[in-house]
């Protein structure tokens, strides 16, 4: 049976599931939406610390292979918790209406960091009208080059402004070193890669949030069935998360350490590159005036729109079917640190 006396005088979003003595830990499954690297060190920062387990956890985190292989393992049950990008989600909801399987209760990257980087000795500037008739790698189906209409409309730029050349994600430093293509989309935190192999000074990036598009990138999704049964359990996985993303915002060594840990192969000077890169969409503007993990429903109402249009959607999820902020730790917890 399932114990509950000790949460009866508490609020479900701010009490521990149980006090550190005299308790069974509540087992869950995390997914990542890709592999271990600095973007996700934070979680590994909570587990190694023991964060987890004084809310009363017993989390296990797994690598992934991409938003959609999250949101089908959380919504099928394999995991109760993961972690993936928000457009994804509202498809996957458009296409399944009913009772939410899975939802976002925390939201990571504050903006998507979606952008097209090209070489700059191809014509290539800090415009996206520049990219007029360059060849894009980007793999077959991926979110930077599925929300491209948005940034074209946006711009008032043809959708066909440039061609694509689909290609995988493991190759496209590669095609882009070789100047088989002009520029390749990226999560512009994945582009350090890149940056390792070519000069900076020799790319230019194109960021999505430049062009006026204002996307919520991946956040931390929740089984239906979870968010039904045990509703403290969720709460307690975001304090714990969040607990360890202020940390981080403040000091990213220690994660960085935990991160190492788990995959002693990563470079840490590179991971530390990386992290520099992914504070500024985790820690957006928009944080500073609601906290970490929160949204703006207007601003979500909009992306719905957006994503509908560009991705040729039937139907448009309501904002609450997307997205519960029920579970929010307090606003106080919420507030990066410099």
């Amino acid at each position: 049976m399932q114990r509950r006396h000790f949460l009866a005088a508490l609020p479900v979003a701010c009490a521990p599931l149980a006090h550190a003595q005299d308790r069974t830990l509540v087992p869950l499954k995390f997914t990542l939406d890709y592999r271990i690297t600095s973007q996700t060190a934070p979680f590994l920062l909570a587990q190694q610390k023991g964060y987890y387990r004084e809310e009363g956890l017993d989390v296990s985190i797994d690598v992934g292979s991409g938003s959609v292989a999250s949101i089908t393992r959380v919504a099928s049950g394999a995991y109760q918790l993961g972690l993936g990008d928000l457009s994804a989600l509202i498809e996957f909801q458009a296409q399944n209406p009913g009772a939410a399987r899975v939802q976002a209760v925390y939201q990571y990257y504050n903006r998507a960091p979606f952008v097209i980087i090209g070489r700059k000795d191809r014509g290539i500037g800090q415009d996206f009208a520049s990219l007029k008739g360059k060849k894009v790698a980007a793999a077959a189906v991926e979110s930077t080059r599925r929300a491209w209409p948005i940034v074209a409309r946006r711009q008032n730029l043809p959708a066909d402004l440039f061609t694509w050349s689909t290609t995988e994600f493991s190759a496209r430093d590669n095609v882009m070193v070789r100047g088989d293509v002009d520029a390749a989309t990226y999560f512009h935190d994945s582009a350090v890669s890149l940056f390792a192999r070519m000069k900076p000074e020799e790319l230019a990036v194109l960021r999505y949030t430049d062009a006026g598009v204002h996307l919520y990138g991946n956040a931390i999704l929740a089984s239906g069935n979870l968010m039904a049964e045990r509703p403290q359990a969720v709460a307690a996985f975001l304090r714990a998360s969040n607990r360890a993303i202020v940390e981080t915002l403040a000091d990213p060594g220690p994660a960085l350490a935990a991160m190492r840990q788990r995959e002693p192969i990563l470079d840490e000077k590179v991971e530390l590159a990386r992290w520099a890169i992914t504070r500024q969409y985790v820690a957006g503007a928009d944080t500073h005036r609601h906290g970490l993990g929160d949204i703006h429903p207007q601003l979500l109402a909009q992306q719905i729109a957006e994503v509908a249009q560009a991705f040729s959607l039937k139907a448009q999820p309501s904002v609450d079917s997307i997205f519960n902020r029920s579970l929010l730790p307090t606003a106080a917890a919420r507030t990066a640190k410099a």
